[in-house]
Order: C-alpha cells, then structure tokens, then sequence
C-alpha cells in the first residue's frame, strides 16, 4: 500500500511541475502589443486578447529594446513588448519591459 501511495505522489509531483516551472520566482509575463502608456503604467492587449495594465516602479523597472537600455519615454502605443511583472498590493508591477527590435522599414 506504501508503494501505491508514494508512486501516486510521484505522479502528481510529476503532473504539477509545469506549473511550478512556469512562475519563474512569483513574476509574471505579459506579452503583446502597447495599448496605452503613461508615466505610472502601460496597458497592453496580450496575445490572448486580454487587456492587461502594468504599473512603472521608478526604482526598479528597467527599459530595453533589443537587449539595449531605452527611456520610459521610447515606448509607444503599438510597440511590442514583454512585461516581467510581480504582483504588488494586487497590482502588476514591472520589473523589466522589453521591446522587439525596430522595424526595418520596407522598399
């Protein structure tokens, strides 16, 4: 019966790992297009179509644009970002957002 029992604890041990792998320390990832921005948040539509707000930290959010440090202010609506975020006070908080590299512009 001990077999029994520790087996089925493996398995769902097994089962609940993607989870677990997924939440990379308690932050969460945001993912789509810039739909608004402002000095305190930018609000984005997720690849999900969900619309989702993301507050600015002046201490700790960091701004890049393929791998290269930018301004608050070079984020503009239709940008596509990547959001680290943490929950704080039950809001979303950036802790890194990221812009695709620009676009080359067409002949």
């Amino acid at each position: 019966k001990l077999k029994i029992q520790v087996a089925l604890l493996a398995i769902l041990s097994l089962a609940l790992l993607p989870t677990i792998a997924t939440a990379h320390g308690g932050e969460e990832h945001v993912t789509g297009t810039v739909t608004k921005i402002s000095d305190t948040s930018v609000t984005v539509k997720t690849t999900a179509g969900k619309t989702v707000e993301v507050g600015f930290d002046a201490k700790m959010t960091t701004y890049a644009r393929a791998k290269q440090p930018i301004q608050k202010t070079d984020i503009k609506v239709g940008d596509r970002v990547v959001i680290h975020a943490m929950e704080v006070n039950e809001k979303l908080v950036a802790h890194s957002v990221e812009i695709g590299a620009a676009k080359v512009a067409q002949k």
